[in-house]
């Protein structure tokens, strides 16, 4: 087990990527405390995961993103309870489609606030827990957007652009503290709102990509497990992507 006897928070742990992260993480090993948006979508989580598996050391949460102090107090809760935080996740987002010239100002902060806020907020509170206790790992989830902008909806891509110049800036600044940061760029994913997509936008997606399938969030899960654990010890600033694309 990769993770054993770790204590991991997942944010944006219950459904899609972030819900696979956490039973990926729940099988390497690791304690998870899992955030979601809501007090029911965070208690609903945890009954699934323990009905899959009645031993799984796992725990609901839903504190505001967006607000430093309601993070920290939750951060603190979770130290006191649990002694430790090795690894972060700030998997929390929300996309955004929306043609430029109907943004208003509200619409733009709206996802700054969760995509920005929710990746800074609980890295400042973990980040302080990690310092005092020798080092921790943060990962972050970028995107594939983050890379090549999207068609519509602005906000969402340049918040993830934003992602990643957090995390390379932040593994300059915390590797000397024994911190590693690191984020995945996920491509295009099976999750619940893709599966709603007709087969005839599908179909011209998939045959862009090499692999000629869409992504599992369990691919996506593997990386984060890999990123979290020792055997990438010696990772850190990096931006892996997960999208089944080929590079020059």
């Amino acid at each position: 087990m990769r993770l054993k006897d770790k204590i991991a928070v997942v944010t944006g742990g219950t459904r899609g990527i972030g819900y696979a992260i956490v039973e990926a993480f729940l099988r390497e090993g690791a304690t998870v405390v899992l955030a979601g948006s809501r007090p029911e979508t965070a208690e609903k989580a945890v009954a699934s995961l323990k009905e899959a598996d009645p031993a799984a050391k796992v725990s609901g949460i839903s504190p505001n993103l967006s607000d430093y102090a309601a993070v920290k107090e939750t951060i603190d809760a979770i130290v006191k309870q649990h002694g430790r935080i090795d690894i972060l996740v700030n998997n929390a987002g929300i996309s955004d489609r929306m043609p430029f010239l109907e943004y208003t100002e509200e619409n733009f902060d709206k996802v700054m606030d969760l995509n920005l806020k929710g990746v800074y907020n609980p890295s400042r509170a973990a980040a302080e827990v990690m310092a005092a206790q020798g080092g921790g790992v943060i990962l972050n989830t970028s995107s594939m957007v983050s890379l090549y902008g999207q068609p519509a909806g602005v906000a969402y891509p340049t918040s993830k652009f934003a992602v990643n110049g957090f995390t390379l800036s932040l593994a300059r600044e915390l590797g000397p503290k024994g911190n590693r940061v690191n984020a995945v760029a996920p491509g295009i994913t099976e999750t619940d709102m893709m599966k709603a997509v007709p087969k005839e936008v599908i179909e011209p997606m998939i045959a862009q990509i090499p692999l000629r399938r869409l992504g599992k969030p369990e691919d996506v899960a593997n990386a984060f497990v890999f990123l979290a654990s020792e055997e990438a010890s010696y990772i850190t600033g990096v931006v892996l992507s997960v999208d089944g694309l080929a590079r020059s």
